[in-house]
């Protein structure tokens, strides 16, 4: 199986679990990382064969700026669910972090998930 990797995607929402923490919006970070078979984009070198990442961006930026949950776990349950939506991806993984919420430390969680929707 082949990868694609999409990092250090920046992105700001109303996220988190403490009190005052969705007033404001808050960096969060993203990186992710598609299973995919890329066979058929490297003969044709066409997007249309592959995962379009740019597209993927703009999801994943749209779904942190306009949802509003406690943890990052369900922001990450959202992205996956969006990634999904293309059958061709068999697994991915993606991880949030929130840099500026705790002074010395960046929290973040990863959450790696196999495409229900893909042909096996």
């Amino acid at each position: 199986m082949d990868r694609i990797t999409l990092r250090g995607i920046r992105a700001y929402g109303r996220h988190g679990a403490d009190p005052g923490e969705r007033e404001h919006r808050q960096l969060v970070e993203i990186d992710l990382t598609l299973d995919v078979d890329l066979a058929g984009a490297a003969r044709d070198d066409d997007l249309r064969s592959t995962v379009d990442y740019a597209r993927l961006y703009d999801a994943i930026v749209r779904i942190v700026s306009t949802t509003s949950y406690a943890l990052l776990e369900r922001v990450g349950a959202d992205v996956l669910d969006a990634v999904f939506a293309d059958v061709r991806v068999a697994r991915a993984a993606v991880t949030l972090r929130k840099p500026a919420i705790l002074a010395g430390a960046t929290p973040g969680v990863t959450l790696e998930r196999e495409n229900p929707r893909h042909p096996r």
